[in-house]
């Protein structure tokens, strides 16, 4: 067993001191995460104290910008990005919609860009529409039997005039964590540049954008247990080139040139909370080490290794209880041993609809998720109706055993 304490993380969240919601097992977290209370009290006092414009003079006008620009520098040092590398937006699809603008202009009739069918529509969609105006858009097919991508497909596909790669760091259905530190070499190798969709992924793991190489990197932070916000990550060279995307007299300020619209100032102000949780978690379990002493990143990655040995470990018994039964398909690796993989687990049963599935959990008081979760082509490869989908369980590291053992006897049930 790990020596993580569950219920140290779990106290800080208010909907397991509730006694109507600590009843639910919520085990749908690749959906949207839940918020601990060192973001949901940042976002109280920002409304209740300092609900004004930013950076003017005043005391609450400064106090609400002195948030915002706390929670920009730390989630920057927290993907080892400096802070006007990074741009917060809306969601990660708009993000990836305002970048596909910026970089069009850098493109000429006949260049290429390859997308893979494993990802979210959010990485695909905004690129595919480029096709209507002279490019060439390519796809990566993952495996029609497992969902994984095949490093050869990829350098096969690349040619001169292939200009973009655009692919995701985790699946939110096969959960395969890809291997993006060699994508990104094998991408540059060509003359191309990569877009990774990390919202999967970020959940579970520290991203280093600097030790990954990448050009240019997107999450949400309401999977990372904040607020409804999407960040961009875009290197400052590739920045300096791009066309401003927001409004012209802000052209000279480079975290708003990929920011045509200003996302809520609260959001902003209260994400700085997802750092200080995570620092509560990592001072709980080695008490007395600084959390700051060394680069964010580090201590991070430090962290999501025990959160990770917790994840695993009780991911494996419904894994290993999909795997035993013949009805069942599992999308993905069927263990958390061998290729990396998010404790994110989406399966289909033979002759069991998924929605009927979804409400046996729910009437179990087990939040459970259903349908194609924006990936409509990565189920269209697998031969697996959009409209059917697949059920799914992803657990986070606040989840416990119990919480499993819950939703496989629910399956047994239905089985």
């Amino acid at each position: 067993m790990s020596d993580y304490d569950v219920e140290f993380s779990r106290a800080q969240f208010a909907q397991y001191r509730s006694p109507t919601s600590a009843r639910l097992a919520f085990l749908e977290n690749a959906g949207a995460a839940y918020a601990p209370d060192q973001v949901t009290q940042k976002l109280d006092r920002f409304f209740t104290k300092t609900k004004v414009q930013p950076y003017y003079l005043y005391k609450a006008s400064l106090e609400a910008g002195a948030a915002m620009d706390r929670s920009n520098a730390l989630l920057a040092a927290s993907i080892n990005a400096e802070v006007d590398e990074i741009h917060l937006g809306p969601s990660t699809t708009l993000n990836v919609y305002v970048l596909a603008q910026a970089l069009r202009s850098q493109m000429s009739a006949g260049d290429e860009i390859v997308v893979s069918y494993q990802d979210h529509e959010a990485n695909i969609g905004a690129w595919a529409r480029l096709a209507a105006t002279g490019l060439e858009v390519k796809v990566w097919l993952p495996d029609p039997a497992t969902g994984f991508l095949n490093e050869e497909d990829l350098v096969s596909l690349l040619t001169s005039r292939t200009r973009l790669v655009c692919v995701t760091h985790c699946s939110n259905v096969v959960a395969a964590i890809n291997p993006i530190r060699r994508f990104t070499e094998i991408c540059h190798a060509a003359g191309a540049r990569i877009v990774v969709d990390g919202v999967s992924f970020a959940p579970h793991g520290a991203v280093d954008v600097r030790e990954l190489n990448v050009d240019f990197y997107l999450f949400s932070l309401y999977k990372t247990f904040g607020p409804h916000l999407g960040l961009l990550y875009c290197r400052r060279d590739h920045l300096a080139e791009l066309p401003n995307q927001g409004h012209f007299f802000h052209d000279h300020e480079p975290s708003k040139r990929l920011t045509p619209a200003g996302p809520d100032h609260g959001e902003i102000a209260c994400a700085s909370g997802i750092i200080d949780y995570y620092r509560d978690l990592y001072q709980h379990h080695w008490p007395g080490t600084d959390f700051d002493a060394r680069p964010l990143v580090r201590r991070l990655a430090q962290l999501f290794t025990l959160l990770n040995a917790h994840e695993s470990e009780i991911t494996q018994p419904l894994l290993d209880y999909l795997a035993a039964n013949p009805r069942v398909r599992i999308i993905g690796y069927p263990s958390q041993e061998g290729q990396p993989r998010a404790p994110t687990v989406a399966f289909d049963i033979a002759g069991l609809d998924n929605k009927s599935i979804a409400a046996a959990m729910a009437a179990a008081d087990i939040g459970c998720g259903y349908g194609h979760f924006y990936a409509y082509r990565l189920m269209q490869q697998l031969d697996i109706d959009p409209d059917q989908g697949v059920t799914r369980l992803s657990m986070a590291h606040y989840n416990t055993a119990e919480e499993i053992s819950r939703a496989i006897d629910v399956l047994d049930r239905l089985l």
